[in-house]
């Protein structure tokens, strides 16, 4: 295709199917490039606007699109999106049964199909290349898109093997486009995307990592759930929102407990039976304001737009992990909140845990590098947007205004002395106890395990007297984060000092340390919660019309039976309110308002305005 035809017709497709006047970012490159033909390696941030990347030139190129994707939620997800655009899309999976999957085979077969999902394993099954085979003689192949690319890496954290086998694609069908995407992937990860899915000589096209809507806040951990409630109670009394956890049992507790507390919880870990974590995936993705408590394993191919906060009581694994988790929040561009706390205990079982599993030990060494740039971040006094940036490659203009750090910028302390204190209790009680008993001899505790053994003797009993319990699990918890201390998995979480801590203790090396403000919490009155409104919404949650139109929103997904923001995000529904298009010619140009909601859902919100 001509550039100029191709940008004539993309204009046009995207405005009349999709319903937005333009491109955004780095889109209009990719879809141009993929159009004429060529390869591409996509890295843009969640809710940048990735899959248009590839549904545009899937429509504009003849043929079948193949999209390889790695769930079954992501496939069903992405489907009934395209559907309710009046686009052809279908899936292939092990969710369909025999009938199914054949009236599919058929349509792809007659050409009736646009756009089919398929796993990556059912792409190294001879019968289905077969099928394409056939689909590349008799309809053709428009392009192969292979989504969440970051999955071939074997370092990273949602690794499938599967996913190193798709050169087949290229080595059987050489002329037909590929488009390799994700949103999270370190320069290390991006080479070996490059490497394994053989795409040296494809263009590549990094967006910015950088989520401005999205405003990162850490604090230090001292009652986790009473401060998640907390959080939810003054700034997210009804919103959709994910809490992380690590442990499955962590999952279920939490989420019970926040029911009894009134909230819409619900749990979800790959232990749970099959069909409840449908149910709850099902109950978060179409119902308003369900906390959705988890392990890692929801997550990926979550599509839902309106999530306003993402909460981690336990620290991820990794930088990349963090940014995928707290991705998952603000898709829709608008305000959002990535929110933590943690503490050493933290610290020392995420990496207790990284040592005593059964990966090899390069694995093991990659992973502890990883946990260290997160710690490094948890604990760093900067700003959170350059520091996350920073890590993926990029420099980030100046501070972001968005994150804890900047609006409330954190005090540092000369902990020199301090650090030596400590630093010389863990190595004259043997660097074998852990940080309770550790601050017990600081501050010269007198308990029947200090007199066990014989600890009230040692020159450091007693030296820490001047500073408080917590003040010191503080500066423990940093002295680990920044490497001077490490947990010893052969002594049960005991710390013991590293080579970093040498120069310390031989007063070669200052160490400054940020100084923790004390919390307290205070109960939020019903009258505050009521009287205040989401920075986010300005001021739409007061407005009786808002309420209207969400629930005709509800009332139309329920006939469907499809998640609300399928008929429209929140965004496109906020430009309804603030313009109040009184025709459908008015409506029509409202982002996010193709031509096939218009026809199928404009007059309905037209009542909705006109009553």
């Amino acid at each position: 295709m001509q550039k100029e035809f191709i940008l004539t017709e993309a204009l046009t497709t995207l405005h009349k199917v999709f319903g937005y006047s333009e491109f955004r970012g780095k889109q209009q490159a990719v879809v141009e490039h993929v159009c004429s033909g060529g390869d591409a390696l996509v890295l843009m941030p969640t809710g940048g606007g990735k899959s248009l990347c590839y549904q545009l030139p899937a429509l504009l190129r003849d043929g079948l699109a193949i999209v390889v994707s790695p769930l079954i939620a992501l496939m069903q997800n992405q489907v009934e999106a395209l559907q309710q655009l009046g686009i052809e899309a279908a899936y292939l999976n092990s969710s369909l049964n025999a009938e199914e999957t054949q009236r599919i085979t058929s349509q792809v077969l007659a050409g009736q199909t646009k756009i089919l999902y398929v796993a990556p394993e059912r792409l190294m099954v001879n019968s289905f290349l077969s099928l394409l085979q056939q689909v590349d003689t008799h309809v053709r192949l428009a392009l192969f898109a292979i989504d969440e690319a970051h999955c071939v890496s074997q370092w990273g954290h949602d690794f499938r093997p599967e996913y190193r086998q798709l050169t087949i694609l290229h080595d059987r069908f050489p002329h037909v486009p590929r488009i390799a995407l994700t949103a999270t992937a370190d320069a290390p990860t991006r080479a070996e995307i490059v490497e394994q899915l053989s795409l040296e000589n494809a263009e590549q096209f990094v967006s910015s990592f950088d989520r401005p809507n999205i405003r990162y806040r850490i604090t230090q951990k001292n009652n986790a759930r009473q401060q998640l409630l907390h959080f939810l109670e003054t700034e997210h009394s009804d919103d959709a929102g994910i809490v992380y956890c690590l442990s499955r049992k962590k999952v279920e507790e939490t989420a019970a407990w926040l029911k009894d507390q009134g909230w819409k919880a619900l749990p979800y870990h790959a232990g749970l039976d099959s069909k409840i974590r449908e149910a709850n995936q099902r109950k978060f993705l179409q119902e308003e304001g369900v906390v959705m408590v988890a392990t890692v394993a929801f997550g990926m191919g979550i599509d839902k737009p309106n999530v306003r906060f993402v909460a981690h009581l336990d620290i991820p694994k990794s930088m990349e992990g963090y940014y995928q988790e707290t991705g998952r929040a603000g898709r829709d561009g608008l305000g959002a909140n990535a929110w933590m706390t943690y503490g050493l205990g933290d610290v020392v079982s995420m990496r207790q845990m990284l040592d005593s599993g059964d990966a090899p030990e390069e694995r093991k060494r990659v992973e502890r590098q990883k946990l260290d740039a997160l710690l490094g971040f948890c604990e760093s006094t900067s700003c959170r947007h350059q520091t996350l940036l920073r890590y993926f490659g990029e420099e980030h203009p100046g501070d972001c205004g968005q994150c804890d750090n900047c609006l409330t910028p954190v005090d540092t302390w000369d902990a020199t002395q301090a650090s030596q204190m400590a630093l010389s209790c863990v190595y004259r009680t043997g660097q074998r106890f852990g940080v309770v008993h550790l601050i017990d001899v600081l501050l010269g505790k007198n308990t029947p395990r200090i007199e066990q053994f014989g600890h009230q003797q040692l020159s450091t009993f007693g030296i820490g007297k001047a500073l408080t319990q917590t003040q010191w699990s503080s500066i423990f918890r940093q002295l680990v984060a920044v490497g001077f201390l490490e947990s010893d998995i052969t002594s049960y979480g005991g710390l013991k000092l590293t080579e970093l801590a040498k120069p310390v203790l031989r007063s070669e090396q200052e160490v400054w340390l940020r100084r923790d403000v004390e919390v307290t919490q205070r109960k939020t009155s019903k009258a505050e919660r009521a009287s205040r409104s989401k920075e986010a919404y300005a001021g739409a949650n007061e407005d009786p019309l808002w309420q209207a139109l969400k629930d005709k929103r509800m009332e139309l997904a329920k006939e469907q039976g499809v998640p609300p923001y399928l008929i429209f995000h929140d965004s496109t529904l906020l430009e309804i309110l603030n313009q109040k298009p009184q025709t459908l010619d008015d409506l029509a140009k409202i982002s996010g308002v193709g031509q096939a909601k218009l026809l199928r859902y404009g007059d309905a919100f037209l009542e909705v305005l006109a009553d």
